[in-house]
């Protein structure tokens, strides 16, 4: 079963960076984290897709975060970034770290760590 550890998060002001993090451990297959990524949920909204990254560095973004935030993978590829630059109010939300074998399939689900941006 695969666990997710999130770190990062925080209040940052309008303009600011931040980096989340976030390892998975546990016993699983490879192709269960295939793929890792952030999804965000903003109050009010259901859960949206942020920026996610396959093993073999394909990689998909959220049209609003295209050019502010970039995601990476480390390099035993069981780790996931979001460095997230010239933050914007609109991108507070709780940030969710996923794995999964594909695109679009979730198959575990971080606890959520809180993004505040606000000056």
């Amino acid at each position: 079963q695969v666990q997710l550890e999130e770190s990062g998060g925080g209040l940052v002001q309008p303009g600011g960076s931040m980096t989340l993090s976030c390892e998975a451990s546990g016993g699983f297959f490879s192709t269960e984290i295939y793929v890792m990524g952030w999804y965000r949920e903003i109050p009010g909204k259901q859960r949206e897709l942020v920026a996610a990254m396959t093993r073999d560095k394909i990689t998909n973004y959220e049209d609003s975060v295209k050019g502010r935030f970039t995601i990476s993978r480390g390099r035993e590829g069981n780790t996931v970034y979001l460095q997230m630059n010239n933050l914007k109010p609109e991108d507070t939300a709780v940030y969710y770290c996923i794995t999964g074998p594909q695109f679009g399939t979730i198959g575990v689900w971080g606890q959520g760590t809180q993004v505040t941006v606000s000056s």
